[in-house]
Protein backbone atom coordinates (compact mmCIF):
# COMPACT_ATOMS: atom_id res chain seq x y z
CA UNK A 1 0.00 0.00 0.00
CA UNK A 2 1.61 3.51 -0.69
CA UNK A 3 2.47 5.63 2.33
CA UNK A 4 1.66 8.36 3.92
CA UNK A 5 4.83 9.98 3.10
CA UNK A 6 5.03 8.83 -0.59
CA UNK A 7 1.65 10.12 -1.44
CA UNK A 8 2.49 13.48 0.01
CA UNK A 9 5.42 13.13 -1.81
CA UNK A 10 3.66 13.14 -4.85
CA UNK A 11 1.29 15.69 -4.30
CA UNK A 12 5.01 18.29 -3.65
CA UNK A 13 5.71 16.73 -6.71
CA UNK A 14 2.48 17.44 -9.01
CA UNK A 15 2.53 20.60 -7.05
CA UNK A 16 5.93 21.67 -8.79
CA UNK A 17 5.42 19.82 -11.71
CA UNK A 18 4.28 23.35 -14.11
CA UNK A 19 7.75 24.64 -12.77
CA UNK A 20 9.70 21.68 -13.51
CA UNK A 21 10.85 21.73 -9.86
CA UNK A 22 12.25 17.97 -9.97
CA UNK A 23 15.13 19.75 -11.77
CA UNK A 24 17.21 19.87 -8.60
CA UNK A 25 16.87 16.23 -8.04
CA UNK A 26 18.38 15.75 -11.95
CA UNK A 27 21.35 18.08 -11.25
CA UNK A 28 22.12 16.31 -8.41
CA UNK A 29 22.66 12.80 -9.59
CA UNK A 30 26.18 11.97 -11.20
CA UNK A 31 26.97 11.48 -15.08
CA UNK A 32 25.92 8.48 -14.87
CA UNK A 33 22.43 8.78 -13.42
CA UNK A 34 21.53 11.73 -15.74
CA UNK A 35 22.65 10.12 -18.70
CA UNK A 36 20.90 7.18 -17.77
CA UNK A 37 17.72 9.52 -17.31
CA UNK A 38 18.27 11.39 -20.02
CA UNK A 39 18.59 8.84 -22.51
CA UNK A 40 15.62 6.97 -21.40
CA UNK A 41 13.74 9.80 -22.42
CA UNK A 42 15.30 10.88 -25.36
CA UNK A 43 14.59 7.33 -27.05
CA UNK A 44 11.10 7.76 -25.62
CA UNK A 45 11.12 11.28 -27.86
CA UNK A 46 12.57 10.08 -30.72
CA UNK A 47 10.04 6.96 -30.72
CA UNK A 48 7.13 9.85 -31.27
CA UNK A 49 9.02 11.49 -34.23
CA UNK A 50 9.71 7.73 -35.64
CA UNK A 51 5.73 7.76 -36.10
CA UNK A 52 5.86 10.96 -37.81
CA UNK A 53 8.15 9.97 -40.13
CA UNK A 54 6.66 7.16 -40.55
CA UNK A 55 3.37 8.25 -41.68
CA UNK A 56 5.12 11.18 -44.00
CA UNK A 57 7.17 8.21 -45.45
CA UNK A 58 4.16 6.03 -46.57
CA UNK A 59 2.45 9.13 -47.27
CA UNK A 60 5.33 10.06 -49.55
CA UNK A 61 4.75 6.00 -51.38
CA UNK A 62 8.23 5.15 -49.56
CA UNK A 63 10.06 7.80 -51.14
CA UNK A 64 12.55 9.09 -48.67
CA UNK A 65 13.52 12.28 -50.41
CA UNK A 66 9.55 13.35 -50.34
CA UNK A 67 9.77 12.39 -46.89
CA UNK A 68 12.72 14.29 -46.14
CA UNK A 69 10.94 16.92 -48.19
CA UNK A 70 7.62 17.22 -46.04
CA UNK A 71 9.44 17.07 -42.66
CA UNK A 72 11.91 20.03 -43.93
CA UNK A 73 8.40 22.25 -44.13
CA UNK A 74 7.24 21.11 -41.31
CA UNK A 75 10.08 22.13 -39.21
CA UNK A 76 10.45 24.97 -41.65
CA UNK A 77 7.99 27.24 -39.70
CA UNK A 78 6.54 27.90 -36.23
CA UNK A 79 4.14 25.41 -34.62
CA UNK A 80 1.23 27.66 -35.63
CA UNK A 81 1.89 27.50 -39.53
CA UNK A 82 3.13 23.65 -39.33
CA UNK A 83 0.28 22.37 -41.50
CA UNK A 84 0.01 25.13 -43.49
CA UNK A 85 3.64 24.74 -44.51
CA UNK A 86 3.20 20.67 -44.98
CA UNK A 87 0.09 21.26 -47.24
CA UNK A 88 2.13 23.60 -49.44
CA UNK A 89 4.87 21.01 -49.85
CA UNK A 90 1.95 18.06 -50.51
CA UNK A 91 0.45 20.66 -53.54
CA UNK A 92 3.92 20.95 -54.77
CA UNK A 93 6.11 17.94 -54.38
CA UNK A 94 9.67 17.26 -54.47
CA UNK A 95 9.76 15.78 -58.33
CA UNK A 96 8.41 19.05 -59.39
CA UNK A 97 10.88 21.11 -58.03
CA UNK A 98 13.60 18.68 -59.28
CA UNK A 99 12.00 19.48 -62.52
CA UNK A 100 12.15 23.18 -62.07
CA UNK A 101 15.31 23.90 -59.90
CA UNK A 102 17.54 25.20 -62.77
CA UNK A 103 15.06 27.73 -64.28
CA UNK A 104 16.11 30.75 -62.25
CA UNK A 105 13.08 31.79 -59.84
CA UNK A 106 11.17 29.12 -60.97
CA UNK A 107 10.87 27.27 -57.44
CA UNK A 108 9.83 30.12 -55.57
CA UNK A 109 7.55 31.10 -58.18
CA UNK A 110 5.63 27.51 -57.71
CA UNK A 111 6.21 27.90 -53.81
CA UNK A 112 4.95 31.14 -53.43
CA UNK A 113 2.47 31.14 -56.29
CA UNK A 114 1.04 28.04 -53.98
CA UNK A 115 1.09 29.46 -51.11
CA UNK A 116 -1.71 31.76 -52.35
CA UNK A 117 0.71 34.85 -49.92
CA UNK A 118 1.57 36.66 -52.53
CA UNK A 119 -2.21 38.14 -52.75
CA UNK A 120 -1.92 39.58 -49.72
CA UNK A 121 0.42 42.53 -50.62
CA UNK A 122 1.05 44.88 -52.89
CA UNK A 123 3.22 43.85 -56.41
CA UNK A 124 6.07 45.28 -57.84
CA UNK A 125 7.61 44.05 -60.78
CA UNK A 126 9.23 40.83 -59.54
CA UNK A 127 6.46 39.50 -57.67
CA UNK A 128 4.09 40.08 -60.68
CA UNK A 129 7.20 37.94 -62.65
CA UNK A 130 6.46 35.25 -59.76
CA UNK A 131 2.84 35.63 -60.58
CA UNK A 132 3.15 35.31 -64.32
CA UNK A 133 5.69 31.91 -63.90
CA UNK A 134 3.52 30.53 -61.57
CA UNK A 135 0.35 30.58 -63.30
CA UNK A 136 2.08 28.81 -66.38
CA UNK A 137 3.64 26.75 -63.81
CA UNK A 138 0.34 25.84 -62.16
CA UNK A 139 -1.19 24.98 -65.72
CA UNK A 140 1.55 22.60 -66.20
CA UNK A 141 1.37 20.69 -63.30
CA UNK A 142 -2.04 21.23 -62.34
CA UNK A 143 -1.44 22.78 -58.87
CA UNK A 144 -3.97 24.81 -57.24
CA UNK A 145 -2.88 27.49 -54.78
CA UNK A 146 -3.46 27.68 -51.34
CA UNK A 147 -6.21 30.22 -49.47
CA UNK A 148 -4.07 32.95 -47.96
CA UNK A 149 -6.32 32.11 -44.95
CA UNK A 150 -4.38 29.07 -44.28
CA UNK A 151 -1.60 31.13 -42.48
CA UNK A 152 -1.37 32.88 -39.18
CA UNK A 153 0.52 35.55 -39.81
CA UNK A 154 -0.62 37.60 -36.46
CA UNK A 155 2.83 38.01 -34.08
CA UNK A 156 5.15 36.82 -36.91
CA UNK A 157 8.73 38.04 -36.09
CA UNK A 158 9.97 39.49 -39.25
CA UNK A 159 13.14 36.82 -40.06
CA UNK A 160 10.15 34.04 -40.04
CA UNK A 161 7.74 35.39 -41.76
CA UNK A 162 5.84 32.63 -43.88
CA UNK A 163 6.96 34.74 -47.57
CA UNK A 164 10.50 34.39 -46.80
CA UNK A 165 10.87 31.08 -45.28
CA UNK A 166 9.48 29.61 -48.50
CA UNK A 167 11.66 32.16 -50.50
CA UNK A 168 14.42 30.28 -48.42
CA UNK A 169 13.50 27.08 -49.01
CA UNK A 170 13.03 27.96 -52.60
CA UNK A 171 16.91 28.50 -52.47
CA UNK A 172 17.54 25.84 -50.51
CA UNK A 173 15.67 22.94 -52.67
CA UNK A 174 17.00 24.94 -56.12
CA UNK A 175 20.78 23.91 -54.92
CA UNK A 176 21.33 20.43 -55.47
CA UNK A 177 19.55 17.39 -56.18
CA UNK A 178 21.23 15.57 -53.34
CA UNK A 179 19.66 17.55 -50.54
CA UNK A 180 18.74 13.53 -48.55
CA UNK A 181 22.20 12.46 -49.07
CA UNK A 182 24.03 15.50 -47.87
CA UNK A 183 21.77 15.20 -44.92
CA UNK A 184 22.88 11.75 -43.75
CA UNK A 185 26.57 12.87 -44.09
CA UNK A 186 25.93 15.58 -41.62
CA UNK A 187 28.65 15.62 -38.07
CA UNK A 188 29.03 18.42 -36.58
CA UNK A 189 27.37 21.74 -36.30
CA UNK A 190 29.11 23.14 -38.72
CA UNK A 191 27.85 20.47 -41.57
CA UNK A 192 24.32 21.70 -40.20
CA UNK A 193 25.08 25.41 -40.78
CA UNK A 194 27.12 24.85 -44.00
CA UNK A 195 24.23 22.78 -45.42
CA UNK A 196 21.23 24.78 -44.32
CA UNK A 197 22.63 28.33 -43.39
CA UNK A 198 20.75 29.40 -46.76
CA UNK A 199 20.48 33.09 -48.37
CA UNK A 200 16.92 33.65 -49.88
CA UNK A 201 17.27 35.40 -53.53
CA UNK A 202 19.20 38.82 -54.08
CA UNK A 203 15.14 40.31 -53.88
CA UNK A 204 14.49 39.75 -50.31
CA UNK A 205 18.15 41.36 -49.09
CA UNK A 206 15.41 44.69 -49.49
CA UNK A 207 12.17 42.75 -48.48
CA UNK A 208 10.90 40.87 -45.51
CA UNK A 209 7.35 40.77 -47.82
CA UNK A 210 6.75 41.55 -51.10
CA UNK A 211 6.20 45.30 -52.62
CA UNK A 212 7.62 46.78 -49.03
CA UNK A 213 11.40 48.12 -49.58
CA UNK A 214 13.06 48.47 -46.45
CA UNK A 215 16.91 48.63 -45.42
CA UNK A 216 19.28 46.25 -47.17
CA UNK A 217 20.39 43.19 -44.87
CA UNK A 218 20.68 39.61 -46.08
CA UNK A 219 17.91 37.34 -45.43
CA UNK A 220 19.78 34.10 -44.21
CA UNK A 221 18.57 31.04 -42.32
CA UNK A 222 20.75 31.76 -39.02
CA UNK A 223 22.40 29.59 -36.78
CA UNK A 224 19.67 28.79 -34.35
CA UNK A 225 17.41 28.12 -37.01
CA UNK A 226 19.37 25.41 -38.37
CA UNK A 227 20.26 24.68 -35.48
CA UNK A 228 16.53 23.73 -34.74
CA UNK A 229 16.75 21.87 -38.34
CA UNK A 230 19.51 19.98 -37.42
CA UNK A 231 17.53 18.90 -34.30
CA UNK A 232 14.04 18.10 -35.56
CA UNK A 233 14.85 16.70 -39.08
CA UNK A 234 18.47 15.79 -39.40
CA UNK A 235 19.02 13.83 -36.38
CA UNK A 236 15.49 12.30 -36.59
CA UNK A 237 15.60 11.02 -40.35
CA UNK A 238 19.51 9.54 -39.50
CA UNK A 239 17.86 7.83 -36.55
CA UNK A 240 14.73 6.60 -39.16
CA UNK A 241 16.74 5.99 -42.17
CA UNK A 242 19.62 4.07 -39.79
CA UNK A 243 16.35 2.20 -38.69
CA UNK A 244 14.88 1.03 -41.17
CA UNK A 245 18.05 0.14 -43.65
CA UNK A 246 19.68 -1.53 -40.32
CA UNK A 247 22.51 1.11 -40.69
CA UNK A 248 24.02 1.34 -36.93
CA UNK A 249 26.43 3.39 -37.55
CA UNK A 250 23.44 6.05 -38.69
CA UNK A 251 21.74 5.58 -35.71
CA UNK A 252 24.84 5.96 -33.60
CA UNK A 253 25.62 9.34 -35.82
CA UNK A 254 22.45 11.02 -34.85
CA UNK A 255 22.36 10.39 -31.15
CA UNK A 256 26.45 11.96 -31.43
CA UNK A 257 25.05 14.95 -33.90
CA UNK A 258 22.49 15.48 -30.56
CA UNK A 259 25.64 15.67 -28.16
CA UNK A 260 27.56 17.99 -30.29
CA UNK A 261 24.56 20.27 -31.30
CA UNK A 262 23.82 23.32 -28.57
CA UNK A 263 20.80 23.07 -26.63
CA UNK A 264 17.72 24.82 -28.15
CA UNK A 265 16.46 28.07 -26.20
CA UNK A 266 13.08 28.20 -25.48
CA UNK A 267 10.51 28.02 -22.61
CA UNK A 268 10.97 24.46 -21.07
CA UNK A 269 15.11 25.42 -21.00
CA UNK A 270 14.59 28.46 -19.32
CA UNK A 271 11.99 26.63 -16.90
CA UNK A 272 14.83 23.70 -16.12
CA UNK A 273 18.00 26.19 -16.04
CA UNK A 274 15.56 27.50 -13.27
CA UNK A 275 15.28 24.68 -11.50
CA UNK A 276 19.30 23.75 -11.77
CA UNK A 277 19.28 21.08 -14.40
CA UNK A 278 20.29 23.23 -17.18
CA UNK A 279 20.51 21.11 -20.40
CA UNK A 280 24.27 20.96 -21.76
CA UNK A 281 23.42 20.04 -25.45
CA UNK A 282 20.70 19.13 -27.83
CA UNK A 283 20.91 15.43 -26.31
CA UNK A 284 19.46 16.81 -23.39
CA UNK A 285 17.68 19.39 -24.26
CA UNK A 286 15.43 17.03 -26.18
CA UNK A 287 14.94 14.55 -23.24
CA UNK A 288 14.17 17.18 -21.11
CA UNK A 289 11.60 18.20 -23.59
CA UNK A 290 9.97 15.00 -23.06
CA UNK A 291 9.95 14.94 -19.62
CA UNK A 292 8.30 18.66 -19.45
CA UNK A 293 5.94 18.02 -21.86
CA UNK A 294 5.16 14.78 -21.62
CA UNK A 295 5.22 14.06 -17.51
CA UNK A 296 5.32 17.55 -15.78
CA UNK A 297 2.48 19.29 -18.27
CA UNK A 298 0.06 16.25 -17.18
CA UNK A 299 1.43 15.94 -13.74
CA UNK A 300 2.23 12.10 -14.59
CA UNK A 301 4.83 12.10 -11.83
CA UNK A 302 4.65 8.81 -10.63
CA UNK A 303 5.55 7.70 -14.45
CA UNK A 304 8.47 9.57 -15.39
CA UNK A 305 11.79 8.55 -14.86
CA UNK A 306 12.31 11.23 -12.28
CA UNK A 307 9.50 11.03 -10.28
CA UNK A 308 10.15 7.54 -10.04
CA UNK A 309 13.63 7.39 -8.72
CA UNK A 310 12.48 9.98 -6.42
CA UNK A 311 9.38 7.97 -4.88
CA UNK A 312 11.43 5.01 -4.94
CA UNK A 313 14.31 6.06 -2.45
CA UNK A 314 11.12 6.79 -0.43
CA UNK A 315 9.94 3.67 -0.66
CA UNK A 316 13.48 1.95 0.14
CA UNK A 317 13.51 4.13 3.38
CA UNK A 318 16.53 6.25 2.37
CA UNK A 319 14.69 9.70 2.04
Amino acid sequence: MESDSARKLLDRLRAGAATCSCGGYLAAQNPLQRSEICTSLLFDRLGRKMRIVEALRREADENWNQTFYLLYFRTLGDRQNQQAFLELARRVPYKTVLRERLVPHAVEALLLGTSGLLDLYPHDTYTLDLKRAFVYLAAKYDIAAMEAGAWQLANIRPANHPVLRIAQAAEFFSQDEFIMERAMACRSEEDIRRLFCVEASPYWRTHHTPGAERDESPKRIGRFKANIIGINLVCVLQFAFGSSTGREALRDSALSLLERLPAEENRYMRLWAAAGAAPRNAFESQALLQLATEYCAAERCAECPVGRRILQKIADGRA
